[in-house]
């Protein structure tokens, strides 16, 4: 197959392939997707894939690394948008899940479904967690620093956002992110009356 990115500066054919790559695996899985087929899709020579990459173990993890990258600057775009208390803030996650869930493209968490499919892949499991962790630290440095248990709040927050993202996939019903919002109100609530009453 003859590129048609051939002339594409070297950092953009990267991200190409990265792009090309994520789209697919998020769509179809990652091991119902074959090199063969991203190359295609990609418009790319066998040779400029594995100039870059040393097997399809490494597309994946390059592929969840951008989409770790994408989520989180989403994220914070969606906060820097809605209202600037912390607490709201918090809220308003579950309030851009509720948008994102409603997108008939939405198959759930990119991290979840990727650890599933490659339960051996230290790789892969390292960056889902490091991708959890950050959305827990998103939740916790949300919240009030005086707030007794605030690590543990933070944390039933973030079980709250991941069962929700389950449950849209499930029942293709992105009600689940407010059911989950009105859940963590019940929980931020309870949290700033224990601060006042200390």
């Amino acid at each position: 197959m003859t590129s048609t990115t051939a002339t594409t500066p070297a950092t953009t054919l990267l991200d190409h392939i990265i792009d090309t790559a994520g789209a697919l695996f998020y769509r179809e899985g990652t091991k119902s997707v074959g090199v063969d087929r991203i190359i295609l899709e990609a418009g790319v020579a066998k040779a400029t894939m594995y100039r870059y990459f040393s097997g399809k173990d490494a597309l994946v993890a390059a592929c969840l690394q951008r989409r770790h990258d994408r989520v989180m600057e989403a994220l914070r775009k969606g906060l820097e948008k809605g209202p600037a208390d912390g607490v709201a803030q918090a809220l308003s996650v579950f309030e851009l899940l509720h948008v994102k869930g409603g997108s008939p493209d939405f198959r759930g968490c990119a991290f979840m479904l990727a650890v599933a499919e490659n339960e051996t892949s230290e790789e892969v499991r390292a960056i889902a967690r490091g991708h959890k962790d950050a959305v827990l630290a998103m939740f916790e440095a949300l919240l009030p620093a005086a707030w007794p248990q605030r690590a543990t709040l933070a944390a039933q927050l973030n079980l709250l956002y991941d069962g929700a993202m389950a449950q849209i996939l499930i029942q293709r019903d992105a009600g689940a992110a407010l059911l989950a919002r009105d859940c963590a109100a019940v929980l931020l609530a309870a949290a700033a009356n224990g601060a006042r009453a200390r």
